[in-house]
């Protein structure tokens, strides 16, 4: 009895504050909280904010020796209480408890118990959603973001318990980024050790989630279960998270998708600790990249717009440090950044546009490079993993092009017309000293893949560019070298440049209209949109107007030529008429027509039979266009008179026929009557009753000759009428002998009469002042170009051969025995002029 009063007698001596958190506990854990002793805590709490951290240092001295004792019972009292106590309290008094409290939950999350981590995770959440008056700047979370990180890769044995404890640790993360993430002074979750960790947690859930649903058909869960899949729950805390990333933070954010280290040091995983990996690189997840294409899409659709371009700056980065990778890991990583792209929002790539399609460029040279060496390397190999490797390298080439393609696409017009200059610097031409990609190493073989690849990329890029003027659409720094690829002897080659030219020249979305070369009976069923031809696009014409057609009229004279480039030169033609055509430019492209059908009879390139005859049904096809778009009927009844000749004699002149797989060609076309061609004089008269100014019909075209025949290694029509000069004697005797003419009676006859000579100088003069008097005056000055141009040419070579440079004051270079010896002369022997002695 008295052992009995001094006990009482000593727990009264007790502050009140541990007498009543003592009075919460029941005898037996299993009755549960004293909810009538806690009101009583909680109100002397509330009315003695001052005794609130005494309150929580005492709730968690007495939660660790429970949990030392593995009392689970009064660890759950002890922790319900702490919450209606966060719950009850709001004042600047509850930081000190809020530090016992924290202190509480980190023991439990160390407990090796799952009930006491989860139960701890649900506490941290709690007191994640109370907003607090000012913010805590001592106070860290360090601990708690490496131990939910931890519990996210959870590899408990049980698979319920499993899941249960990485869902604790996906909510634990959320909890601390909405605790932190608001306040911009405490901006520590940001820091790269945090998001080191968040990151690659988050991953590594919707990751392993999408392993197992990969097995069967995809289901849509229901709301009781998103909560229980960690897959969900870990994709809406990352979506989460981006939104509230900042332009500061964003690098930090991403990048731990690419670049992280293991979090699996708390014993929960069996990897190695703190060892450095890459996540999608450590998982090969990008071949195949189903998870890495949905992850970056989970980036790009949360993050603000504005933000777009770091990610694509950090997926080009990484493209860079796995450069040396297979084709198909790379070609993944590519793909991710095509998926990017064409979310980003336009305008929002920011402002190192140059040097993302720099380093596109950068990457194809070098896929190109790849295939070329392995072809190299392989070439006495099994022929069937070279191929492979080849195939592998064409797929990281298409998605470079398509990525480029998507870039251009998303760009506004200024920024467009700047890649399309970029690029078509970029192009090697031989010859030709320019920005362009280094391709001395690989060869012939792989310019002409690097120009087939950048050409790829250039028509992916105008795709759908529409220019107000066509001076916007094709300036001078843009045009000639976009036509230098026209002149290679390489089909593809000239059929990208036609097809470039036709996205850039078609402005009214007529091209698909006119898709196949082929007589059309009614052009007025296609419903062709045109506009009036301004100002802008007449300037142009009458300055670059022949440099179009020359590229075309050369480009027919292609012994390479196929189907399709006849189609594509036929679809030039018919949208220069329609976009750029007045009744100069309608002239102009008649004469080009009628040289093109003499192209064709009179063949001085010797070209095939099949290639003589598509030109006759280009000249069909395009003539046929062109007079049922100026509408004059005269003109209308002499082209379908010939076509219809055509028909009944000489099929092979027609498209729908020529073009055939099986059609007998002719022998030759020399026999052929007036009938199955198209007349200057014919065509001359039913345009002269029109009003057109007719008497240019009379001139032969010519097309001008520029330098980009001789950087485009093709005969150029220089070669054709060059000048034979003589410089040394003795050389190029044989020459000379085979060239006498030899002397026979007819040819002295001939010498003696001076008719015959006097009649033909006067027809010559007669034929010049015609052509001066009728020929357009950008023909005339072209041709007078050229011939300075043959003379200075023609100089340069004689000055070459002829001087010789000056005696050097170092002496002169004799070879003896093989070996350079100078032999010096001195200053006071050397022989200066008079004029330079003083």
């Amino acid at each position: 009895m008295g052992r009995k009063g001094v006990c009482c007698c000593c727990a009264a001596l007790r502050p009140r504050y541990k007498r009543l958190v003592d009075n919460i506990f029941p005898e037996d854990p299993k009755d549960g909280l004293v909810k009538a002793d806690m009101e009583k805590l909680t109100f002397y709490a509330v009315s003695a904010p001052e005794k609130l951290d005494r309150i929580g240092a005492y709730l968690a001295e007495r939660l660790s020796r429970d949990v030392i004792r593995h009392r689970y019972g009064y660890v759950l009292i002890a922790m319900e209480a702490l919450d209606q106590l966060l719950m009850a309290c709001h004042s600047q008094s509850i930081k000190p408890f809020v530090e016992s409290f924290l202190h509480m939950v980190a023991k439990l999350l160390e407990s090796g118990e799952p009930k006491l981590q989860v139960l701890g995770t649900n506490s941290f959440v709690k007191f994640a959603n109370i907003e607090e008056d000012t913010p805590s700047y001592h106070r860290r979370y360090d601990f708690f973001v490496s131990r939910f990180s931890a519990m996210c890769h959870s590899c408990d044995h049980d698979p319920e318990t499993q899941t249960e404890i990485r869902i604790a640790g996906i909510r634990g993360i959320q909890g601390v980024v909405r605790k932190t993430v608001n306040d911009e002074l405490r901006a520590t979750i940001w820091e790269p050790q945090h998001m080191d960790k968040i990151v690659p947690s988050l991953l590594f859930n919707m990751q392993k989630i999408d392993d197992i649903d990969r097995v069967g058909p995809p289901s849509s869960p229901t709301g009781g279960e998103k909560e229980e899949n960690p897959a969900v729950l870990a994709e809406n805390c990352f979506r989460e998270l981006l939104g509230r990333a900042t332009y500061g933070n964003m690098n930090n954010a991403v990048r731990p998708v690419f670049a992280i280290k293991c979090t699996c040091v708390f014993g929960m995983c069996t990897r190695k600790a703190a060892i450095p990996n890459r996540h999608l690189d450590h998982h090969r997840l990008w071949d195949p990249n189903e998870f890495a294409v949905s992850c970056f899409k989970i980036i790009m659709y949360s993050i603000q717009a504005q933000y777009s371009h770091h990610v694509i700056q950090e997926i080009l980065g990484h493209l860079d440090v796995r450069k040396r990778d297979s084709p198909r890991v790379r070609a993944g990583i590519i793909q991710v950044l095509l998926e990017a792209v064409a979310i980003a929002a336009k305008g929002s790539i920011g402002p190192t546009v140059l040097e993302v399609f720099n380093t596109l460029l950068k990457h194809l040279r070098i896929s190109v490079d790849f295939e070329l060496g392995d072809r190299r390397s392989s070439a006495g190999s099994a022929t069937f993993s070279t191929s492979s490797k080849e195939s592998d390298e064409r797929i990281v080439q298409n998605a470079i092009i398509q990525t480029i393609g998507f870039f251009g696409s998303n760009l506004p017009d200024y920024q467009r017309s700047e890649i399309m200059m970029f690029i078509m610097g970029k192009v090697p031409v031989f010859g030709a000293t320019s920005q362009s990609l280094d391709t001395s190493h690989l060869g012939d073989l792989g310019t002409r893949r690097i120009q087939i690849m950048l050409l790829r990329s250039l028509l992916m890029v105008t795709s759908g560019y529409k220019a107000t003027t066509i001076t916007n659409a094709l300036p001078p720094p843009f045009l000639d070298p976009l036509l230098s690829p026209s002149l290679m002897e390489d089909s593809e080659l000239r059929q990208l440049v036609l097809e470039i030219l036709h996205n850039l020249i078609d402005r009214h979305d007529n091209r698909a209209k006119l898709r196949g070369i082929r007589i059309i009976p009614d052009v007025s069923d296609l419903k062709i949109k045109r506009d009036k031809i301004s100002r802008q696009d007449v300037s142009f014409m009458k300055k670059h107007g022949q440099q179009l057609y020359r590229h075309i009229y050369l480009g027919c004279k292609e012994e390479d030529n196929v189907q399709k480039n006849f189609e594509l030169l036929f679809t030039s033609l018919a949208l220069t008429t329609i976009e750029l055509a007045n009744e100069e430019v309608v002239i102009d492209l008649i004469r080009l027509a009628i040289a093109l059908q003499d192209i064709a009879i009179i063949n001085e390139d010797n070209l095939p039979m099949f290639n003589r005859c598509g030109v006759m049904a280009l000249v069909a096809a395009y003539l046929n266009f062109l007079s049922q778009m100026i509408a004059v009927p005269a003109f209308c009844q002499h082209v379908s008179k010939v076509i219809e000749t055509r028909s009944l004699e000489a099929s092979y002149f027609l498209p729908e026929t020529i073009f055939k797989d099986k059609c007998n060609l002719p022998k030759s076309l020399e026999k052929h009557e007036k009938d199955l061609f198209f007349l200057t004089n014919k065509i001359a008269e039913s345009l002269g009753g029109s009003g057109y100014s007719v008497e240019r019909l009379s001139v032969p075209y010519v097309p001008q000759v520029t330098d980009e025949d001789r950087l485009s290694r093709r005969k150029s029509i220089v070669d054709t009428v060059s000048i034979q000069v003589d410089i040394l004697p003795g050389n190029n005797t044989e020459d000379k002998i085979d060239n006498t003419e030899e002397i026979t009676f007819e040819a002295l006859k001939k010498a003696i009469d001076n008719n015959g000579l006097e009649e033909q100088e006067k027809e010559k003069r007669r034929l010049v002042i015609e052509k001066f008097q009728k020929a357009p005056f950008e023909e005339i000055a072209a041709q007078c170009e050229t011939k300075a141009n043959l003379l200075h040419d023609r100089l340069a070579q004689i000055l070459e051969l002829t001087i010789r440079p000056p005696p050097s004051p170092s002496g002169t270079m004799t070879i003896t025995a093989g070996h350079a010896h100078y032999q010096s002369v001195p200053v006071y022997e050397m022989k200066f002029p008079d004029l330079c002695v003083y």
